[in-house]
């Protein structure tokens, strides 16, 4: 690479520091191009330093599988060129489908190097991720093996089946060793162990020539388990640029370069590739890596604050219900190296924050991020935080509330602490939804400025207040109701662990909030904690009109609550009521999954069944039988109270 230019990375820790930052143009800053020059930069700086050390397991957490930042770029380029070699090129798609490893990590920055990677959740549907590989148009899977995650492997190979796919390649477990086992395939596709395939390929740099800032490097599907996804385009530079912004905010807050960072979100996530491994490489530090089910493996709770003292850990970035779960976790270490624990992808509730403080006293740095904005937008500076906001804007990036008018749907610009729709402009805004092989923003962005679909304020120094989510506003008679006010009420409640506010149908106004809340113990009521709540919610419409006690609430796969299922769910109530008050004849359809809700209804029952439905704002059918279908598909427990399924 030659010399290495000094690149100072941005320490905010007022707005001043902010406007001094952005006093230089962006353009003079000299940050690298692309990805791969991010990898063969640290590995010029600090050959010998470790990279990565990834966690075989949580019952191993002590006996991590080390790189250097050497042995990282030669591995990726290995994996790069193997790439290449299997005909990948720029713009060429390479899905990557498996739970966190080295070697997955290793295979993303690969793939962004020789063409565009495309990680895929594990957890969705197969159909699904069918269609995300289709839309992609891949000729490569990259997936966990047979023994790294049996159940990835067939899905892989069929899937690959019928596509574009020429080669399913499979990664094993990270302390693996001796030869793999022989691969079931699937038809049409070559199957081979990555590890094998990679064995003579240059290492030390690329056989093709490096990526331009302005390409692809990564197509991102959202929306995941919560509707139909849609794949964000995320450009080198918007990658490069947004490594460089948070890479200041995880370091020791001096400039320097801080220590371990600790990463268990999953790698299809924005979040876990930008906060987690792409944004220590420009500070040469290095970071754990959970073990591959990361935060959603149980067995790493009972050894995480062990771990913090093992390895020193700084830095970590997990979402809300990561840290209620840590905060009722004895600490049996020593664990003051942990700084800056980074809180986003959900709203933080303030019953989890206080109760995370007292119990580790690290404070947690709430941020504020979209995939369409390539990750993170506001940042929390340590020791900084501003009641209500999620942080402060990040260098470069532009942040306002615009208001929109209901005819035209003309935007117009609010002034400083006025509430309206948050727009984005600047480098981190991604280059459009994948449609028909081509990024587009139509739609989304508008004279440079992205849609985030969130309402909220931005105050004189940048900071930024978010005053609901559009899609999770709960909206009743015309009022808004953010439902986090309601699931901070509840979880001041001592035997409240966990607690979410959705909208259920209602025929007068439209929608009324209902909550579903978990327990530590028996003990309250439905009823009791409705009044609860009620008590304590800012307003009256927000009180809750039931609260619903289940053993778990369902979550998505980065541990985000799954509010869709919830809404479902609380329909999928209302109408079993509804139904059973008309007699009982007509039943809910069995349970199929988050969507329309069937009702089997005797032919001389239909009629009533859809004038009663016919008040609410419910996507529901019914089908002409005798058939009993099955109730609410959340499991209740009868805490003996109103409320009580």
């Amino acid at each position: 690479m030659g010399v290495i230019p000094e690149l100072p990375l941005p320490v905010i820790r007022t707005p001043e520091d902010l406007a001094a930052i952005e006093a230089t143009p962006l353009a003079e800053r000299g940050i690298p191009a692309d990805t791969w020059a991010l990898v063969e930069r640290a590995a010029t700086l600090w050959p010998d330093r470790t990279a990565i050390l990834a966690l075989p397991s949580a019952a191993r957490w002590d006996a991590p599988v080390t790189l250097t930042f050497a042995d990282l770029r030669s591995r990726v380029a290995r994996i790069a060129n193997a790439l290449v070699r299997l005909g990948i090129g720029r713009g060429d798609a390479v899905t990557v489908i498996s739970p966190n490893t080295a070697d997955v990590a290793c295979a993303m920055l690969a793939a962004q190097a020789a063409g565009v990677v495309a990680p895929i959740n594990p957890g969705l549907a197969e159909d699904k991720i069918r269609a995300l590989v289709g839309a992609t148009g891949a000729r490569v899977v990259i997936a966990a093996g047979p023994e790294l995650d049996p159940a990835v492997w067939p899905i892989a190979t069929r899937v690959a089946a019928g596509h574009s796919v020429e080669t399913v390649l499979a990664l094993r477990p990270d302390d693996a060793t001796g030869p793999g086992p022989e691969l079931p395939g699937g038809a049409g596709a070559r199957a081979a162990h990555l590890a094998e395939l990679i064995g003579r390929e240059p290492h030390e740099e690329l056989v093709a020539p490096p990526p331009r800032a302005s390409e692809p490097a990564a197509y991102f599907h959202t929306g995941g388990t919560t509707g139909d996804p849609k794949i964000a385009v995320h450009t080198h530079a918007n990658e490069v640029v947004m490594a460089w912004s948070l890479a200041g905010h995880l370091g020791s807050g001096d400039g320097t370069q801080g220590g371990p960072v600790f990463a268990a979100l999953p790698l299809f996530h924005v979040n876990a590739l930008l906060v987690t491994c792409l944004a220590p490489l420009l500070s040469g530090r290095p970071v754990v890596w959970g073990p591959p089910l990361g935060y959603r493996d149980p067995g790493l709770y009972p050894v995480f604050w062990r771990l913090v003292e093992r390895y020193r850990i700084t830095a970590m970035s997990a979402v809300p219900t990561v840290y209620a779960a840590l905060s009722q976790v004895p600490v049996d270490a020593d664990i003051s190296s942990l700084r800056a624990p980074f809180v986003g992808a959900a709203p933080l509730p303030a019953a989890v924050r206080h109760r995370f403080a007292a119990h580790t006293g690290a404070e947690l740095l709430e941020g504020y991020g979209m995939t369409e904005a390539t990750c993170a937008s506001a940042v929390t500076p340590a020791g900084r935080a501003r009641p209500g906001s999620v942080g402060l804007r990040l260098p470069y990036q532009r942040i306002k509330a615009v208001a929109v008018d209901p005819g035209s749907g003309d935007w117009s610009d609010l002034p400083a602490g006025a509430a309206g729709l948050l727009v984005i402009s600047g480098p981190a805004v991604f280059a459009g939804y994948l449609r028909d092989g081509e990024p587009s923003r139509d739609g989304v962005v508008r004279d440079g400025w992205l849609d985030t679909g969130d309402h909220g304020s931005v105050d004189h120094d940048g900071y930024v207040y978010l005053t609901g989510r559009v899609k999770d506003l709960i909206i009743r008679g015309g009022h808004n109701i953010d439902p986090a006010v309601i699931e901070t009420a509840l979880l001041t409640h001592p035997q409240v662990s966990a607690a979410a506010a959705v909208g259920r149908p209602d025929r007068h106004a439209g929608e009324v909030p209902v909550a579903y809340v978990t327990l530590r113990a028996a003990g309250p009521t439905p009823e009791e904690l409705r009044e609860w709540a009620a008590a304590r919610v800012p307003e009256a419409a927000a009180a809750p009109k039931e609260v619903i006690v289940v053993d778990r609430i369902p979550l998505t796969e980065v541990g985000k609550v799954f509010k869709l299922a919830l809404r479902d769910d609380a329909a999928r109530r209302l109408v079993a009521r509804e139904l059973a008050a008309l007699g009982g004849r007509a039943r809910l359809a069995p349970d199929r999954g988050v969507g329309s809700i069937g009702i089997v209804a005797p032919a001389e029952e239909a009629d009533r069944v859809r004038d009663l439905l016919g008040h609410y704002a419910i996507d529901w059918h019914v089908a002409i039988g005798e058939s009993a279908g099955n109730g609410p598909h959340l499991s209740a427990r009868n805490q003996g109270g109103k409320g009580s399924p």
